[in-house]
């Protein structure tokens, strides 16, 4: 007879884009699904959305904001922008900026610009590849140089991470990712670990507790009534008898002597 065809091992795809770190929910996932391989798929920001539609990943890690045309949302944090500068520009010298210090440089904006700015700060760049640039903190990380450094840009737009994926495919394996990035236990976890089965109760049980010391206790009363009294009895006087009870009806040892005959309360006559 033929083998039966093996079945093709589980696979969940992870869409990234560039400086998101999962390594953490990583970890939690093979813990917790290790019968499921997670396979990150890494995309630029500005396709996490149609590579989702697509069917290309089950689930991704994406900057906002992102098309949100048929996909479910959850915002997970947000990133603190940074200015990257040279290492000798003056900028380097304070601990962070604010926008306003900003003034008097040339900011490159590129196309695929991850901020919302209400207006773009700095003049307009006149020579290529000069000026500063403002990113995610985890993107100027994911580039750092030793000729670069980077700085906080404290009242500047944040970067929101989230987890995205299409709603009409929210499988099982979906709201298990959804559990770990929000840091749920295993046990309310709503994916498919399942739940401890409940005890099952067999018939005429109820009551077992109650029941069981109410029939021990009519045994033991029957018993008893069956069994008679278990207190002795009193042994019955037999004339003669040494070992016949006491005055205190007490059995046993030796029988004390009768008193002298005399007249009734007076003394015996000599």
């Amino acid at each position: 007879m033929p083998e039966p065809a093996a079945t093709a091992p589980q696979v969940f795809r992870l869409a990234i884009v560039p400086g998101v770190t999962p390594g953490k929910w990583v970890g939690t996932w093979r813990e917790r699904l290790p019968d499921v391989a997670l396979e990150l798929v890494h995309v630029t920001a500005l396709d996490g959305g149609d590579v989702l539609r697509s069917g290309a990943a089950d689930a991704g890690l994406v900057r906002l904001p992102v098309d949100r045309t048929g996909l479910s949302v959850i915002p997970l944090y947000t990133e603190v922008p940074v200015v990257v500068v040279p290492a000798d520009h003056a900028i380097a010298a304070f601990a962070d900026v604010d926008v306003a210090d900003l003034a008097d440089e040339i900011v490159l904006h590129p196309l695929d610009d991850l901020l919302e700015w209400e207006s773009l700060p700095g003049a307009p760049a006149v020579v290529a590849g000069i000026g500063v640039l403002v990113v995610p903190q985890s993107l100027a990380r994911l580039h750092h140089r030793r000729d670069v450094t980077y700085r906080p840009v404290t009242d500047g737009p944040g970067s929101q991470v989230a987890l995205a994926w299409v709603e009409e495919r929210t499988t099982d394996l979906v709201e298990e990712l959804v559990g770990i990035v929000r840091g749920r236990t295993a046990r309310s976890s709503r994916g498919r670990v399942p739940r401890a089965p409940e005890p099952e109760v067999a018939e005429g049980s109820s009551g077992a507790k109650g029941g069981a010391a109410k029939d021990g206790g009519a045994a033991k009363r029957g018993g008893a009534a069956k069994g008679g009294d278990s207190r002795r009895k009193p042994t019955p006087r037999v004339p003669g008898d040494e070992r016949a009870r006491g005055p205190r009806g007490a059995s046993g040892g030796r029988a004390k002597p009768a008193a002298r005959r005399g007249k009734p309360g007076g003394r015996a006559s000599r």
